[in-house]
């Protein structure tokens, strides 16, 4: 989302979309801000879905040292639900992709999808954290 509330990156999240059974495409940073969505979820779920998928991602990544070590990085996560999956992945600096899916998708083609999107889009896809200037709007 740029900051007039427009979501000019949200073709290139509907391209990730092509895969049969995929649902919705978020991207977010690692504050939980919404960046941009797909066509098929509206700004008010996204958003919400953004502030927990933020939450998820740091959960995850503060199990690294139960993969091996402290410092493994974190790359990925999957949710399965007896509906379907959600994959969060790791977008850029800040940045992190997610797609729903129902319970009939490809899995290895979702991820191939979103990991050509991140790809393509690379520094694009960076969310620097918000900076605390002090003043309200």
């Amino acid at each position: 989302m740029n900051e007039h509330g427009e979501n000019d990156l949200g073709w290139m999240l509907d391209e990730s979309l092509k895969v049969p059974g995929a649902r919705h495409a978020i991207l977010l940073s690692a504050d939980g801000m919404l960046r941009a969505h797909s066509r098929g979820i509206d700004r008010d779920e996204a958003d919400r879905q953004a502030a927990a998928l933020s939450g998820l991602q740091s959960i995850s990544r503060s199990t690294a040292e139960f993969a091996g070590r402290v410092e493994t990085p974190w790359r990925q996560t999957l949710v399965e639900f007896d509906g379907g999956y959600v994959f969060l992945v790791a977008a850029g600096p800040g940045a992190y992709l997610a797609v729903s899916a129902s319970e009939h998708v490809d899995m290895e083609a979702v991820t191939y999808a979103m990991q050509k999107l991140v790809d393509r889009l690379g520094k694009e896809l960076g969310a620097p954290l918000r900076q605390n200037t002090g003043t309200f709007r």
